[in-house]
């Protein structure tokens, strides 16, 4: 199980979680943010992929590695 957090005050609403783990996250409106706090195993590679593309950084995760490749930057 991978256990995750939106940190709802930093979210600025660019959905990028969304477009890539939409079993996971969605917009409701043009800002609110809704998201499962516990993913399925099945579902760690698409929500390591959005934690690695929110552009403010506002997905915390416990239980789940983000591969260096996925972030951007990282080597």
């Amino acid at each position: 199980m991978v256990r995750l957090a939106v940190d709802l005050n930093r979210c600025q609403g660019y959905a990028q979680c969304a477009f890539l783990a939409p079993e996971t996250f969605a917009m409701h409106g043009e800002e609110a943010l809704l998201y499962n706090p516990e993913v399925d195993e099945g579902q760690r590679e698409k929500v390591a992929q959005a934690v690695a593309a929110c552009p403010v950084r506002a997905i915390l995760v416990d239980a789940v590695d983000v591969p260096a490749e996925a972030v951007p930057g990282a080597r």
